[in-house]
């Protein structure tokens, strides 16, 4: 696997992968009361999905977090992406798309078979990655825990 990737945007931006450098409490804060898919989310959780995750840090040129991605990957054939934002007072500059592209750019991401994600939002996003609905949903299937942290369970 590489070690730690950074890049540089021109608006003095910056994404890195070294999990040294993440935010926890921020990304805990945003998955727990700000997303859809995680409301509620214990601290532990997110602990350990970072641990067991490659994680993309956007940080603002005062080194604050801005957004995040991370992808869960057997780093041979296949990636799932998830857990992707942009905190709302960053949105709007394209930091978005620059965050897409270097996650795909990501050398241990090249040449994977399958890559996934599931999200309600943000399809014309992720459709400029090459990312269409699923051709055969009917082969797909998943075991899903009902409300496992708790949330309220319209989405």
């Amino acid at each position: 696997m590489a070690s730690f990737v950074e890049h540089q945007h021109p608006q003095h931006f910056r994404i890195s992968t070294d999990p040294g450098q993440l935010d926890v409490a921020a990304i805990h804060r945003y998955l727990s009361q700000d997303s859809y898919w995680a409301l509620n989310i214990p601290r532990e959780t997110v602990e350990r999905a970072l641990a067991h995750s490659l994680n993309f840090g956007l940080y603002a040129p005062d080194g604050r977090l801005a957004g995040f991605a991370r992808i869960v990957s057997d780093y041979a054939t296949f990636a799932w992406l998830c857990d992707v934002f942009v905190l709302p007072e960053f949105r709007g500059q394209g930091l978005s798309k620059w965050l897409m592209e270097c996650v795909f750019a990501h050398p241990d991401l090249q040449g994977l078979r399958r890559k996934m994600l599931a999200t309600l939002d943000a399809h014309g996003l992720y459709t400029q990655f090459g990312f269409v609905p699923l051709p055969t949903p009917e082969r797909f299937l998943e075991v899903r825990l009902p409300n496992p942290y708790g949330a309220p369970t319209a989405n």
